[in-house]
């Protein structure tokens, strides 16, 4: 079970989830803004997602050297593309 035993309301467990997808976004993050480590984060995804989506992930994650930020290169220092737009809809924008 989730070590923390808080509730999320349906908009941050998709932020989360979507957070755990991106490979520019390390653990460390999620820990800091929900106060979920890594096993945490596991549960809530094998969770929510179906089991094929969560092996998916899985592998991606073990495979990604980005979301931990020990494993990070020096050079990468944001956790979105420049090229996104402020939090609003989480868009590209035009170019």
């Amino acid at each position: 079970m989730i070590s923390s035993e808080k509730t999320y309301t349906v908009i941050e467990t998709d932020r989360i989830i979507e957070m755990a997808w991106e490979d520019r976004t390390p653990f460390e993050a999620i820990k800091f803004q929900f106060g979920l480590n890594e096993a945490d984060v596991k549960v809530l995804m094998k969770k929510e997602l179906k089991f094929s989506s969560y092996k998916l992930w899985r592998k991606r994650v073990e495979n990604c050297k980005t979301k931990h930020l020990a494993k990070r290169a020096a050079g990468i220092d944001r956790f979105k593309c420049k090229l996104q737009r402020a939090i609003t809809n989480n868009k590209i924008s035009k170019r």
